[in-house]
């Protein structure tokens, strides 16, 4: 399958008022293929957010290369990044930041609002669509920014912990819809989450990143057996599940048992 997103030799690092350089990553190599979602997950300081401002270009690495694939019709494959925080902007209606993606690209014509308004249906924002964000609450908020985020038709899509302020059954239409988006459009999914029932569910494979410089101290391939169409609710009934569950807790461990012992040994 084609490669949509490769990391080679990737090094990074944060010079301190010292002078002293804090190496975050050192000869990080991964590949994200073409429609496929991968989950990044590891301890709090292990790097996840300054990966993806590495990738989405908002910070430049030390060394190595981050090469991003065309999208089928040649055209230069596009990124988009969806933070934990839905940055909705206050003085535009629902409608109007849901198409900011978009207007940012070129200019917004009548079928871009209607495919905008119907994936607001789906989640139930109709009668907020030329509301303001003041009107909604958290988890409204954050299916808008989803919705931003994909009516961009990005070729890779950078997740950070976006669902953890949703209720359950809004979180699991959403992984849903991630899913799908992977199936029908090709696009590549990297989602960041310290939930490991979400990355087991959602994912193709799970990347955990440990020590410091951070590295992948596990690579899990996710294969589940499930009755029909695999989703966020048949994927968490696999027989398998908990088998890679307890797999990837064992690496976060690990990892911190790892790290608790270089901090121990610089002090």
């Amino acid at each position: 399958m084609k490669t949509q997103l490769e990391i080679n030799h990737l090094n990074h690092a944060f010079m301190m008022e010292d002078g002293k350089a804090v190496k975050i990553f050192q000869d990080l190599n991964f590949k994200v293929k073409k429609a496929e979602i991968v989950a990044v997950v590891g301890r709090s300081g292990s790097g996840k957010s300054t990966l993806f401002n590495l990738i989405s270009g908002l910070l430049a690495p030390t060394a190595g290369e981050i090469s991003l694939g065309k999208k089928p019709n040649g055209e230069e494959g596009s990124i988009a990044y969806m933070l934990q925080k839905d940055l909705l902007l206050p003085w535009r209606t629902i409608l109007e930041n849901a198409v900011l993606g978009i207007e940012l690209q070129c200019n917004v014509v009548a079928a871009d609002r209607e495919r905008a308004l119907s994936m607001l249906a789906r989640y139930g924002l109709t009668e907020f669509a030329y509301a303001y964000p003041h009107a909604l609450s958290g988890g409204m908020k954050q299916r808008v920014a989803l919705t931003r985020t994909l009516l961009s038709d990005p070729s890779v899509v950078l997740l950070d912990e976006p669902f953890s302020a949703l209720d359950y059954e809004t979180r699991l239409m959403l992984e849903n819809d991630v899913i799908q988006l992977t199936q029908t459009e090709g696009t590549s999914v990297i989602l960041v989450t310290h939930d490991i029932d979400e990355a087991i569910a959602m994912s193709d494979r799970v990347i955990v990143l440990g020590g410091r410089p951070a590295n992948i101290t596990l690579e899990e391939q996710i294969i589940l057996s499930v009755d029909g169409p695999r989703n966020a609710v048949t994927a968490r009934g696999a027989p398998e599940f908990h088998q890679y569950h307890a797999r990837i807790w064992d690496a976060l461990r690990a990892s911190d048992v790892a790290h608790a012992a270089v901090e121990g040994g610089s002090s």
